[in-house]
């Protein structure tokens, strides 16, 4: 048996970076059939998210006119991996220069086009499992690795008075759609077997990331006059000639996970802050984006921001100093950052030390994952059925997506194929709760089954996976799994 890899082996790891011309030649050969499913996609998936997020009178926008134009997206720089779970990995660069033409219309807001739409961003793309009859492959998942760049450039601007909050508002909440569907940990799953089995695709974390914010220097507070945005305090301030010296904080995110923020240091042109909080790492490749801001009454200001891949600062031996800019220009100030890098293992020992001695407030001891690929059995009217499934853990909770009838869809034994992921905490292992899962049809509960932490964490593997009874002849196919937390090394 070989020797386990080091972290330092896993983080130097590649295939070779490789031409894709052949990829964009079958891309721009397929590129209209693309151009609809996208298109349709649009219409089904985004269309309802961007009209529940967009704020009032913005949420009447619609789709009236989808048109992608004839320039294909481009691949490039593509880097083969194999996963640890017998899988082909793929990452590329992806670009597209789009001439498109979009329209969006609404009761309230005057028509909206798109005619220009630049996206940047490197991807993954996860090939898994590897079966034996053709296609050879179970499923394909593709995500951002990072969030991508997004630019829009709209046309009939001058008719909406807000354009500039219409914009802003359009361009993020796409993003915000991109981040919840495709951007790591999250993955678009798109089946090449319909007997795929989800608990093979599904791929697990990396590890856990334990990242301290520990010290900026030569912090100053944007000055207006060379392009800097003040907040009414620091105008203020600036108006009486006294100095503004920022209360800083700073923001970290990696991927679509949730943004963390650290607390206010006052008046201090070198805060300290030595603050950790521990991410889920799904891609080494991964960016940790820092934003150094002010906090001010009336909004707060931009500082600096400054980023490192999870790789780079685990290979400079966990310290990294990043250069703060502002507005694409250097600033003179500096954040450091310090990192651990931790395995999720299946060991319930390493699960109960890691508890028993406490990783301070709010960290991490290790993580739980539910996965809900089906449910089989369902009774009733196949137009009245909207089944999904509802997972809790404590005062956690999470749900599947909702299911309807549409020809040629088996609604009595849908399939979900999600994940959920929930951190553990000491506080939540000194008393654990039951793993909840329960059949929900519309809003109604129809039928649930409980699964004991501890036989979760006492079975082979750290791992329950059945086809729970949740009454009433219907049961729902699931996987629970628990890992501990050890020091990479």
């Amino acid at each position: 048996m070989s020797a386990p890899q080091s972290l330092v082996d896993t983080l130097t790891a590649s295939g070779g970076a490789e031409p894709a011309g052949f990829l964009n030649d079958i891309v721009e050969q397929l590129w209209p059939n693309i151009c609809v499913y996208t298109g349709n996609m649009v219409k089904e998936t985004v269309e309802p998210i961007l009209r529940s997020t967009l704020p009032s009178p913005l949420s009447n926008l619609k789709f009236v006119k989808i048109d992608l134009g004839h320039v294909p997206i481009r691949f490039s720089n593509v880097d083969v991996h194999k996963t640890t779970t017998q899988g082909i990995k793929l990452d590329m660069d992806l670009n597209w220069d789009g001439v498109c033409d979009i329209e969006l219309d609404g009761n309230m807001v005057p028509k909206v086009g798109i005619e220009k739409v630049r996206m940047k961003g490197r991807i993954s793309v996860l090939l898994c499992p590897l079966i034996n009859v053709v296609p050879l492959i179970g499923a394909a998942q593709v995500a951002f690795i990072n969030p991508p760049r997004l630019e829009l450039d709209f046309t009939d601007a001058a008719n909406v008075l807000d354009f500039a909050l219409l914009s802003g508002t359009i361009r993020s909440t796409i993003l915000g759609i991109i981040e919840s569907m495709a951007v790591l940990p999250n993955r678009f799953l798109v089946k090449m077997d319909n007997n795929n089995d989800y608990f093979k695709t599904y791929q697990p974390h990396h590890g856990i990331l334990r990242l301290t914010v520990g010290r900026a220097t030569n912090i100053s507070a944007p000055d207006k006059k060379k392009g800097g945005i003040r907040g009414g305090m620091s105008r203020l301030m600036a108006k009486v000639k006294l100095e503004d010296t920022p209360d800083c904080y700073v923001k970290v995110k990696v991927g679509a996970e949730e943004e963390w923020k650290t607390s206010v240091v006052d008046n201090n042109h070198n805060p300290e802050w030595n603050e950790t909080h521990d991410f889920l790492i799904t891609d080494f490749e991964q960016q940790i984006f820092t934003a150094v801001r002010d906090d001010d009454t009336a909004s707060d200001d931009d500082i600096g921001h400054g980023s490192t891949a999870v790789k780079d600062i685990l290979l400079k031996g966990g310290s990294h100093e990043l250069a703060l800019s502002h507005e694409g220009k250097p600033t003179g100030a500096r954040l450091t950052v310090h990192a651990q890098f931790y395995n999720l293992v299946s060991d319930a020992n390493v699960l109960s030390t890691a508890a028993s001695q406490g990783q301070g407030h709010g960290l991490i001891c290790g993580l739980a994952t539910v996965l809900i690929a089906s449910a089989l059995g369902l009774q009733g009217d196949r137009d009245e059925l909207q089944p999904s499934v509802k997972v809790a853990f404590g005062d956690k909770s999470f749900q599947t997506a909702v299911k309807t009838y549409t020809p040629g869809t088996d609604i009595f034994n849908p399939s979900f194929d999600q994940a959920f992921r929930i951190p553990l905490t000491a506080d939540m292992l000194a008393n654990p709760s039951n793993f909840k899962i329960s059949l929900v049809n519309k809003a109604q509960e129809v039928g649930s089954v409980e699964v004991d932490f501890r036989d979760v964490v006492g079975a082979a593997g750290m791992c329950v996976a059945d086809s729970f009874d949740v009454g009433g002849g219907a049961t729902v196919r699931a996987s629970i799994f628990v890992r501990g937390m050890q020091l990479a090394e």
